[in-house]
Order: C-alpha cells, then sequence, then structure tokens
C-alpha cells in the first residue's frame, strides 16, 4: 500500500514481441520514452516483460502497460480489483477487442462504419459487398485476421479459415471509400497527431493499400480528435490510436481503435504526454484517498 510522503514506485508491463507485428521495435521504443519521462518527474520505475510480470505474480499500487497477453490482462485485471491503478486498464484492453469495440464505439454514438457480428461457424449472411472481415476475439495478430472481400464465395473462404483456426465470431465492416487517416491521442493532454499512412509507409499488414493513395479530402482534426477523445473515452483506453476514412464530403468514421500503439511517428513529442497523463492519474489517486 503506497504511503503518502514515499517516492512514487511504478511498475511497467512491456508488450510481448508476438503481440507487436512488424512494429516490435515502435512498440519497444515508445515504452521506453515514457518510462524515461516519469522518471524524469521523480518517479521509480521498473519495468518487466509480460511473462515475466505474469510468472513471478509481480504486483505494485501503480502499473503502467502496453499488455496483451491473455494471462496479463488477467492478472492486471485481479489488481485493479483489489485497487491498483492501471493505465491502460485490463478492462480497458479488453474493449478493444474487435467484437467488443464494434458493439461499444456504436453505443456510444461514435462515427463508424455499417457493421455485423457473425458466428465463422454459419454462413455469411451480410450483403454490404466490398466488405472487411476481420477475427472478434482478438487484436489482429496476423495478416489473415482482417481480410477484404468483394464477393460472398471469398467470404466463405475467410469464415472457413477462422474455422479452422478456432475464431468462434467475425466482425464485418462494409468498405468506405475515402482518405484512410490514422490518429494517435492522449486525454486529459492536448496530444492529438494525425497521418496519411500511405504516403509515410506506415503499415502492419500493406492492407492500407486496398483504399489507395490520398486523395487529400479537407476534414476536421478537432472534430476526429473528439471523436477519439469519446471512444477513448467509452472503451477505457486514455492512451490510445485508431483509423478512420475521410469521404471527399469530410466526413469522418472510426474503423479501428488500439489501446496504446506504437507512435512511431510522432514518438518524442508523445512520451512526455503519455507520461503527463499517468502521472496526473497517480496524483489524483493519491491525492484522493
Amino acid at each position: 500500500m503506497f504511503v503518502k510522503g514515499e517516492k512514487i514506485r511504478i511498475l511497467g508491463v512491456s508488450r510481448g514481441n508476438e503481440y507487436s507485428p512488424n512494429h516490435v521495435g515502435n512498440d519497444a521504443a515508445i515504452f521506453r520514452g515514457v518510462a524515461e519521462a516519469l522518471e524524469k518527474k521523480g518517479m521509480e520505475i521498473t519495468v518487466y516483460p509480460e511473462k515475466e510480470f505474469v510468472s513471478e505474480q509481480l504486483e505494485a499500487d501503480f502499473i503502467f502497460d502496453m499488455a496483451r497477453d491473455r494471462a496479463t490482462i488477467q492478472r492486471l485485471k485481479l489488481l485493479e480489483d483489489r485497487g491498483a491503478l492501471v493505465i491502460n486498464s485490463a478492462y480497458g484492453i479488453d474493449n478493444c477487442v474487435r467484437k467488443a469495440m464494434t458493439e461499444l464505439l456504436i453505443a456510444n454514438g461514435v462515427p463508424h462504419p455499417k457493421s455485423f457480428i457473425i458466428p465463422s461457424d454459419g454462413p455469411f449472411t451480410p450483403d454490404i459487398f466490398p466488405c472487411w472481415i476481420k477475427r472478434g476475439n482478438s487484436h489482429a495478430m496476423v495478416k489473415e485476421d482482417v481480410v477484404y472481400v468483394e464477393c460472398k464465395e471469398e467470404a466463405e473462404r475467410v469464415l472457413a479459415d477462422f474455422r479452422k483456426r478456432g475464431i468462434p465470431e467475425a466482425v464485418v465492416n462494409e468498405h468506405l471509400i475515402g482518405d484512410l487517416v490514422k490518429f494517435y491521442g492522449v486525454q486529459e493532454t492536448d496530444f492529438f497527431y494525425v497521418f496519411y499512412p500511405t504516403e509515410q509507409s506506415h503499415s502492419k499488414f500493406g492492407l492500407e493499400a486496398i483504399n489507395g493513395e490520398s486523395r487529400g479530402y479537407p476534414f476536421d482534426a478537432k472534430l476526429l480528435q473528439k471523436y477519439g477523445n469519446q471512444a477513448a473515452e467509452a472503451l477505457n483506453v486514455p492512451i490510445y490510436g485508431g483509423d478512420c476514412v475521410v469521404s471527399k464530403t469530410g466526413e469522418i468514421r472510426i474503423i479501428d481503435f488500439n489501446d496504446w500503439p506504437s507512435f512511431a511517428r510522432c514518438r518524442e513529442e508523445a512520451a512526455p504526454q503519455i507520461a503527463e497523463c499517468i502521472y496526473r492519474r497517480i496524483m489524483s489517486k493519491i491525492e484522493n484517498e
């Protein structure tokens, strides 16, 4: 139990490499940058990999994490239930799993494509071609977890692959025509960064090419930030990133949302802002106890 007046000690839980497809170095770099920024604020930081955090049954009053492994998330939930402050919350991380994310974004009025959640062991019933079929029970870990299809035959093949790999449900999103725009944000700060991934060759699996080169359709970046913070609040992930599609009329719809992404294009600017968010939440918890 933390005692006021003592040096604040924070435990960091870094993301396992298998959950950072094509971004292992970027994920490690932003996490290290945040740890260094917290140390500059006078806090004592100790960082552990996910598996070691679980195997050694570590615990702390204050934890910041990029967790993705199920065992890590369950351990963090246990500590949260006991009163630990965890950022991002393990419950929030679970909310970013595709099925839960889709349901929460729609329920909270965040602009989103027309979507369906269907079992993988049944027929493909949505009639919204072309569309995207995404695994419903986790984040995308391999290219086959997010697939663009143009007809029912292609869709049925994707569902068959999901069944074979033990994926019980699929999220189906209509394909939106327009510019693909990525964004990073940190709640309780002014930090918000947007960019076109096709122009900066920023990609996990190369799927951004489906939307083609950006046309530069004008859009309201402040409105996108509002939507981003609205989604972060609904999902309980103050450190976030995502993707949206901007139509030629400037309409913005969020198609994906992530707990603590790599911030690869704005790491130096983002790290101190993430640390500030964590610091403020820790200080608030201490002052209110």
